[in-house]
């Protein structure tokens, strides 16, 4: 199968850690190298952010970045694309003319890409080449974004409303959690058009190791794990409020947090200057330690130093890291929430707790400080991992999905096709 891939501001190609930079790039890069290894061939369409960059770009056998002109050639905010997405799918249009370059299906991710495939697919749709189908994943959805930032949500006004209309005009949508079918649901989806994939992970690189789980409990501070992009709503000050509640009569922990501004750069960064102000006031500081930027091949190594990994955020589409850190082994404390509700089996392989409560993950650390039933929920959780989440059953379950759209898509009911001046798409470009 030919397979086209959209990912308009997420390039497999970029450093992760940068601004707009982290699990969907993850995602699209194993995903397409996993289905390229299938025997697929995929193309990944993303903007050009950079004018030296070539436009094609081997990522590896069988799978191609394409390099995308729509808009200025320079990295911008993810949130300020809206207004090329037209350029973007044209682009494509008249690449699809090419009955060799066209794509059997087409997998748009994040709700920008789905825009651009859209009017790529109605434009070139002209009756003598098959039709191609779009496949959505979203990633992550404006109307939560909205309920749970509020004011301090930058995405553009019509995103919730543009999303509503792509879950009726796609062929079909990829969730990636049972909990992002209700929210579906909400903005009009059908049940027969949705299909639930996770996402996955690397279980040849995210492995076990017996470094500290070899060690009776012997006095050592039970080490802590905060993993991810440092802003507010990641709920890290929810941990350290935990800590506080443990008091100096509970088990020794230590919480270490990887993520933000390079280790050099710690002392300027809003958020970490936030937190140590919160550990200082609370009388934890000696026991919280700040890692700045972890690279992506730092972090199989990172999590096999923990003995727990906290992702304690007040909402989370999705989240990578409980997988990763099931993968190794290790038990995860997790908000109730989005797709954690799902990777994280509440007394099996971690502790599920309410989001913003520092109490709730102050008692599971207490659970958690008993090693035996640590090491038992972290051995489940590598099981379960193998058994739901690698790389070779998501595209293999993706793959299907692709199948069933390409084999109804004869069927499909021609979509009118939009003008080169679409109004929502131009006149959505401002922000909140």
């Amino acid at each position: 199968m030919k397979i086209g891939m959209i990912s308009e501001h997420a390039s497999p190609l970029a450093v992760l850690g940068e601004a707009d930079a982290g699990g969907q790039n993850v995602h699209v890069a194993a995903l397409a190298q996993r289905l390229a290894a299938d025997g697929h061939t995929v193309d990944v369409y993303t903007r050009r952010d950079d004018p030296a960059v070539p436009e094609r770009v081997p990522l590896t056998e069988g799978v191609d970045v394409v390099h995308v002109d729509a808009g200025p050639p320079e990295r911008l905010p993810k949130d300020e694309l809206l207004r090329w997405m037209n350029q973007f799918g044209d682009d494509l249009a008249a690449r699809f003319t090419d009955p060799g370059v066209r794509p059997d299906v087409l997998h748009a991710h994040f709700w920008m890409s789905g825009l651009a495939a859209l009017r790529a697919t109605r434009r070139s749709d002209d009756g003598h080449l098959p039709a191609v189908p779009v496949v959505q994943t979203f990633h992550a959805l404006g109307s939560v974004k909205r309920r749970y930032q509020g004011a301090a949500d930058t995405s553009p006004t019509a995103r919730i409303s543009l999303e509503k209309s792509l879950c009726a005009d796609v062929d079909l949508v990829i969730a990636t959690c049972q909990d992002e079918v209700r929210e579906l649901r909400e903005l009009g989806a059908s049940d027969d058009r949705v299909r639930v994939v996770p996402c996955g992970v690397d279980l040849g690189v995210f492995t076990p190791g017996a470094a500290r789980a070899q060690h009776a409990d012997d006095g050592r501070p039970l080490r802590l794990l905060s993993l991810g992009r440092l802003v507010e709503r990641k709920g890290v000050a929810t941990v350290v409020e935990a800590l506080a509640r443990l008091g100096r009569h509970g088990p020794p922990v230590e919480l270490l947090v990887a993520g933000g501004p390079p280790l050099g750069e710690l002392d300027r960064d809003p958020e970490v200057r936030r937190l140590r102000a919160q550990a200082e006031r609370l009388g934890v500081a000696d026991r919280v330690r700040f890692l700045g930027a972890v690279s992506h091949e730092e972090v199989p190594e990172l999590l096999r130093s923990a003995d727990v990994v906290a992702c304690t955020p007040w909402y989370e589409p999705f989240g990578i890291v409980p997988l990763e850190a099931a993968a190794c082994g290790l038990p995860v404390i997790a908000s109730a929430v989005g797709g954690m509700l799902d990777t994280v089996a509440h007394e099996r392989t971690g502790l599920l707790v309410p989001p913003r409560d520092p109490a709730a993950v102050a008692d599971a650390l207490l659970r958690l400080a008993d090693r035996r039933f640590r090491l038992r929920l972290g051995a489940a959780a590598r099981v379960r991992a193998e058994r739901q989440y690698g790389w070779v059953s998501v595209a293999r379950q993706t793959a299907e999905a692709y199948a069933e759209v390409v084999s109804s898509s004869s069927a499909r009911t021609p979509l009118p096709q939009w003008s080169a001046t679409d109004a929502p798409l131009v006149s959505a470009g401002g922000n909140r």
